[in-house]
């Protein structure tokens, strides 16, 4: 990032000098699945459009990369309402995917969108931070892992549990594909005092929250914590220009792979360091 947009977005941040009483903030964070599902019952599958983006971005999701001999295996973590999934089963016809949500509401909808099939996908409920997807999934049974805006909505605290988690699915070789609200956003830089958790952690109005993540944190998650390999780490800047108003400002994304090593040393490593 250039340092005058970082000290400009520093020096915003750092009049907001209030955090949420600690009550809210467990609220918040005990409520988090619960927030969602009003959030999808106002809104149900309206509020997100179709992801056809994210191929650009990855080319794992293309159709035809090849990732093992068998069919390949996807888990969508934080599916809402299928906006990421529907397009990847529309282009890889061969792909079979798994999709997860903390939402019962959302899950549903996926559930009874018409283009599912159980043949292809699978959509079930799951908090990543408690409960075990390899109760649902093989361990070491997934190519790839999509995580986009996603550990966003996590409290620090349980973003590591989460990454464990994801672990423990992955192939050796397997992929994590992430992006999600990097620091410095201007979502964080637009929130109105009494909104911030603590440091790059906000809830929302509705009562969601959103967490702001630096390649650092990042890096801390997946490959100090989880053992993973990282391949790419960035941010991704997209300026908006209100040419009306005369005003410019930036959409800050963090994008990342990570992937799990192939050797079976490093693998039982990652396992150890991720429990």
């Amino acid at each position: 990032m250039e340092s005058s947009f970082v000290t400009d977005s520093q020096d915003i941040l750092a009049k907001d000098t209030s955090v949420v009483p600690e009550f809210w903030q467990e609220k918040y964070k005990n409520e988090a699945s619960k927030n969602w599902d009003k959030f999808y019952n106002r809104n149900t599958t309206n509020f997100f459009k179709d992801r056809h983006w994210t191929d650009r971005e990855f080319e794992e999701l293309r159709p035809g990369y090849v990732f093992s001999e068998s069919r390949p295996v996807l888990l969508e973590i934080g599916c809402g309402v299928g906006n990421f999934i529907w397009p990847i089963l529309e282009r890889n016809k061969d792909i079979h995917v798994y999709a997860c949500d903390f939402s019962t509401r959302a899950v549903n909808f996926v559930k009874v969108n018409e283009n599912y099939t159980e043949d292809r996908c699978k959509a079930f409920v799951c908090d990543i931070t408690q409960d075990r997807l390899a109760d649902t999934i093989p361990p070491h049974s997934v190519d790839i892992v999509s995580a986009i805006y996603v550990l966003s909505a996590l409290p620090p605290e349980k973003q590591a549990a989460a990454v464990s988690n994801i672990v423990e699915i992955l192939k050796p070789g397997g992929r994590i594909l992430l992006r999600d609200y990097g620091i410095y956003d201007l979502a964080q830089l637009r929130f109105k005092s009494g909104h911030k958790l603590e440091n790059n952690l906000y809830v929302r109005q509705d009562g969601t929250l959103s967490y702001y993540f630096s390649t650092e944190r990042l890096r801390e998650l997946f490959v100090q914590h989880g053992g993973l390999v990282e391949l790419e780490n960035d941010y991704v800047f997209k300026k908006l220009v209100n040419a009306k108003m005369g005003i410019d400002s930036v959409r800050v994304f963090a994008q990342a792979k990570f992937q799990v090593p192939t050797d079976a040393g490093s693998i039982e490593a990652a396992a150890t360091t991720s429990s």
